[in-house]
């Protein structure tokens, strides 16, 4: 079963979220937070797998939430109603495993659930394009041209949530091949971290 853990100010918006989602076979909603700092409480409290954020919320918004629960074994995705593409870099920097928008297909939003849950990285498409838009995209689309094979097969294992061990036994190469290979995906595209290599892989079709 996968806990989940919502948090929503609107209380129409948590008990839709829960009607639909406590129909499935395999999520258990084990509590719901009507701000950020309850939610990082009843993250503390209750140890949800996945927590469903959403970022304008009283006390505590969503971003403060995400700083709390920096090291917290819980994935969080951003839920949100909000359009402002400013908002999706500083929560996927803080720690968001994925970032939805609320008219989300409730199927779609469910399988969200379980990738998220899996290790993946998952964003909408929107959010995808704000977090690579602009003249440092342009230059990460000629970069990822210059991956090799198998950097290209690192990358997508990354984006699906491997760590370097489990690549390492997937490819049957040393882990510290891997290690070299992530090093040199980041470099090439010219990303800070793994989760902005795997938005890079999201985007262009290769997670």
């Amino acid at each position: 079963m996968i806990r989940v853990l919502i948090a929503d100010d609107h209380p129409v918006v948590r008990q839709g979220l829960r009607t639909f989602l406590e129909i499935q076979e395999d999520i258990d909603v084990v509590g719901e937070a009507a701000d950020g700092a309850e939610a990082v409480e009843l993250a503390g409290a209750l140890a949800p797998d996945v927590l469903l954020l959403d970022l304008k919320m009283p006390v505590l918004d969503g971003l403060g939430a995400l700083a709390e629960l920096s090291g917290r074994d819980v994935r969080v995705i951003v839920l949100t109603s909000v359009s402002d593409r400013g908002d999706v870099a500083p929560a996927m920097r803080a720690g968001a495993a994925g970032f939805l928008y609320k008219d989300v297909d409730p199927g779609a939003l469910v399988q969200a659930i379980r990738a998220v849950h899996g290790g993946q990285v998952l964003l909408a498409p929107e959010a995808a394009e704000a977090m690579l838009a602009g003249p440092a995209d342009r230059e990460r689309d000629a970069a990822g041209a210059a991956l090799t094979d198998r950097e290209r097969e690192v990358l997508r294992l990354l984006a699906a949530g491997r760590s370097n061990r489990e690549i390492a036994r997937e490819l049957t190469v040393a882990e510290k091949t891997v290690k070299t290979h992530v090093s040199n995906v980041l470099m090439k595209l010219a990303v800070q971290d793994r989760t902005q290599a795997a938005l890079y892989a999201v985007r262009h079709g290769l997670s």
